[in-house]
């Protein structure tokens, strides 16, 4: 265990900077999400429906799926149930695996993305992107790359 002196604690600069960043991404998902209610979705299942949408023959493997929207394959597995009664995806058994299952979206589900999308860019828009100058669009993903590579690159290690 770690002493308190070996401890580096943030500044005040890097714990406004690290709260900052919790709030906006605690807020705007939830605003994103809110958006989406009346679509009868959560975030979760538009990312799944935007995940498959963009798959060639619109099916992933459910593997690649839980890895792809960082879920657990127990929970997703509940996450496309409650989707199927929904009309919106189907498991299709895989050919050359007995064991894998494809999650494969339907003409309803697909019929709801291109609904839902131009409303979800709107809102995204909105409560990001419009808010910010190129400029600062362009220093924010300069910032975030290394996080989201270091964070990619550790995924699945302890």
């Amino acid at each position: 265990m770690e002493t308190e002196t070996a401890t580096r604690w943030l500044t005040d600069a890097e714990q406004c900077a690290w709260r900052t960043h919790l709030d906006v991404s605690r807020l705007l998902m939830h605003q994103l999400e809110k958006d989406l209610q009346p679509f009868g979705l959560t975030n979760n299942d538009y990312e799944i429906l935007v995940n498959l949408s963009e798959s060639e023959g619109l099916r992933m493997r459910m593997s690649d799926l839980a890895t792809s929207t960082l879920q657990s394959k127990s929970r997703l597995s509940h996450q496309i149930t409650r989707m199927e009664a929904a009309g919106l995806v189907r498991r299709m058994s895989c050919e050359s695996d007995r064991r894998g299952l494809f999650a494969v979206l339907t003409d309803e589900g697909m019929e709801l993305m291109r609904k839902v999308a131009p409303h979800h860019v709107a809102s995204v828009r909105r409560h990001f992107i419009d808010l910010l100058s190129p400029a600062a669009l362009a220093a924010l993903r300069e910032s975030l790359d290394p996080v989201a590579d270091h964070l990619r690159s550790n995924r699945g290690k302890g």
